[in-house]
């Protein structure tokens, strides 16, 4: 039995901040203890600092980044007080760490089996003991074929057996805590589903403590004892993750909630307005005065004192007092239109099979996108979703059957086809790291795209580029910068923004919110039919995430083994499946959102989606004009 005294991690005014700027802090004042057999999430949108904390916790700062004050005591040992062999030595042993992408965390020229013996190895164990803890391991992550996994590399494995992997490198010497990066990030729900039990059952195994980085709150409410919800390098609440969720005391934890989407679609979500402050702009007062619609004066002059609720929970705020619950709202749903018979649609596919070599992949799939609706195709990892897609804009050639665009045939090859019809249909790439060119800025992403489909004069170039950002929700400085300067959900939102510059009529998004923390997925959805609305814009919604499509979507396909079990408009698909396969996913996300639905009810987003609305709607592109040539990527 775990000893939920023994504590594993104590800590206690952790500061990190830029190296080459004294006063200023990525992460300030973090005070944290948690308990053998624990699991602490860490919420909050992107570069709230929820990462430079996880790699602190293993005695890690970026480059450019240092460690200003503050201990971490793990088990007792002050991790920072560490030389650098010493901290090789007990990452690993002491503290492991799980990356958000375990396809890139794996060495892809190594067998898996290699890659977790020398973990063991490196430790002084016997062969062995090696080849009994490795059956054990593999076991315990709820991986089959054994000697198949141990054999293969890893682009031969599944997402989901990469993350179990992933996990296994992380327990195999039994540290006393461990690091989870968003592990379920862009994972299918059962996938999903899975990997959390996987976790829970380490943990309480073997008495481990975990900090568990994410995003998905119905997540956080399933797995995490304790959540520390975190804001501009800031823990702005801290509690039981019950108690939190159901009555949150912080407005921005409430703000968190609402944008959480809801797979009954009972509620709509809402992003919050404006952008979270850059770390030179972190004022001595609230950081979150700037959004908050309850900011009293003392909030622009002071910090907010830490006022605590009980023991175990705390909240940093000048509200000392229940905040008030939001006002129900009347349900929003996304009606199919009606269309006249014979009415020719946006995209058409029909008897479309795909393989790769001789292994078929799509089997016979026909279907409709109608003009100035969204289709979202749903199904678990490996059901061909990511396949359909890049067949519809040509980057997957082995096809036979027929797509059709506006009645056009296209061609397998995305080279053969026009480039009116490769403006007019644009892709939304689902991992942005691969998808941006790292030795380009922002700008001249941007700008390639502008003047390959020459959609603007170069004059009208920095205010289109100005534009996007601001359709994007991305500050105008994003476009000096690189791709390695932006957070994962930066980077999603500058792909977004490239496909949206060149003004498409059908636009293909093969999971772009997966990346996304909830607010900038909510602002990302909202934008989107924005978009929808205002240029009768179709859209091809590719997700995992089936609480996002009674948002989005009018229409829906599942999808299960390369096949199409169910399609028809949301709400009947939803309330009245058909297919065993349907009400089985459809069962694993209500499970995961029930809890958190019930803890925290429908609430009125209205106003909140009006004030998006009106700021897209109203932005103000009055950049200076530039003269001839075409700007460089120094021009930002």
């Amino acid at each position: 039995m775990t000893d939920i005294h023994s504590v594993r991690l104590r800590v206690e005014g952790l500061s990190v901040g830029l190296a080459d700027a004294q006063t200023s802090y990525v992460i300030k004042d973090i005070d944290l203890e948690l308990h053998a057999g624990q699991v602490l999430a860490l919420v909050g949108e992107s570069g709230s600092g929820k990462s430079t904390l996880g790699l602190a916790l293993l005695g890690y700062a970026r480059g450019g980044l240092d460690v200003r004050q503050g201990t971490v005591r793990i088990d007792g040992q002050q991790m920072l007080a560490l030389s650098a062999s010493e901290l090789r030595a007990a990452r690993g042993a002491v503290v492991a760490y799980v990356p958000q992408d375990p396809g890139t965390a794996l060495n892809p020229a190594r067998r898996i089996g290699r890659q977790l013996r020398e973990i063991m190895e490196m430790r002084g164990w016997t062969r062995e003991r090696v080849n009994q803890r490795l059956q054990q391991l593999l076991t315990e992550v709820g991986l089959d074929n054994i000697e198949h996994v141990l054999t293969a590399f890893p682009h031969q494995l599944s997402g989901g057996q990469q993350q179990r992997v992933a996990l296994a490198m992380s327990f195999a010497c039994r540290p006393q805590l461990i690091v989870l990066d968003e592990p379920t990030t862009g994972l299918d729900v059962a996938t999903q589903q899975r990997i959390l039990e996987t976790i829970d059952h380490l943990c309480e195994t073997y008495g481990v403590a975990a900090v568990y980085i994410s995003h998905d709150l119905a997540v956080v409410e399933q797995i995490a004892d304790q959540v520390a919800v975190m804001y501009a390098g800031e823990i702005v609440e801290y509690g039981p993750t019950r108690e939190v969720l159901a009555a949150p005391r912080h407005p921005y934890t409430q703000a968190l909630l609402r944008a959480q989407p809801s797979p009954d679609g009972s509620r709509t979500m809402a992003g919050i307005p404006g952008l979270p402050p850059r770390i030179e702009d972190r004022h001595i007062g609230c950081v979150f005065t700037p959004r908050c619609h309850l900011a009293i004066s003392e909030c622009a002059s002071e910090r907010p004192p830490v006022i605590e609720v009980t023991p175990e929970r705390d909240y940093r705020c000048w509200i000392d007092e229940p905040l008030p619950r939001p006002v129900e709202e009347v349900r929003r749903t996304r009606h199919v239109s009606a269309r006249a018979e014979g009415e020719r649609p946006a995209l058409e596919v029909k008897n479309l099979n795909a393989s790769y070599g001789d292994k078929a992949v799509l089997n016979d799939l026909a279907f409709r996108v109608p003009a100035g609706e969204c289709v979202a195709i749903v199904g678990e990892s490996g059901s061909g979703k990511s396949t359909l897609s890049r067949c519809l804009v040509g980057l997957h050639e082995n096809w036979s059957g027929a797509i059709e665009f506006e009645g056009i045939g296209l061609s397998h090859q995305i080279r053969q086809r026009p480039r009116e019809v490769l403006k007019r249909m644009q892709f939304v790439f689902q991992n942005p790291y691969a998808s941006l060119n790292p030795r380009l800025t922002i700008a001249a992403t941007l700008t390639q795209q502008v003047r390959h489909f020459s959609i603007c004069s170069p004059a009208e170039l920095p205010s289109v580029l100005v534009q996007s950002m601001h359709n994007a929700r991305l500050a105008e400085e994003t476009l000096r910068k690189y791709p390695h300067e932006l957070s994962g959900g930066e980077r999603q939102r500058v792909a977004v923004a490239r496909a949206l510059v060149a003004e498409p009529s059908v636009l293909i998004c093969d999971e772009v919110t997966s990346a996304l923390d909830v607010s900038v997925q909510a602002s990302i959805v909202s934008l989107l039919a924005e978009l929808q609305r205002e240029r009768a814009m179709s859209m091809v919604f590719v997700t995992h995430n089936l609480a996002l499509v009674r948002t989005i979507a009018h229409r829906v396909i599942v999808m299960a083994n390369g096949r199409i079990v169910e399609q028809g408009d949301t709400t009947s698909v939803f309330e009245s499946p058909q297919e065993d396969y349907t009400r089985s996913l459809l069962e694993m996300t209500m499970s995961a959102s029930a809890d958190l639905l019930a803890l925290h009810p429908s609430t009125d987003c209205n106003h909140a989606l009006e004030f998006e609305t009106d700021r897209i709607s109203n932005l103000n592109s009055s950049a200076s004009g530039m003269e001839e040539p075409w700007p460089t990527s120094t021009s930002f």
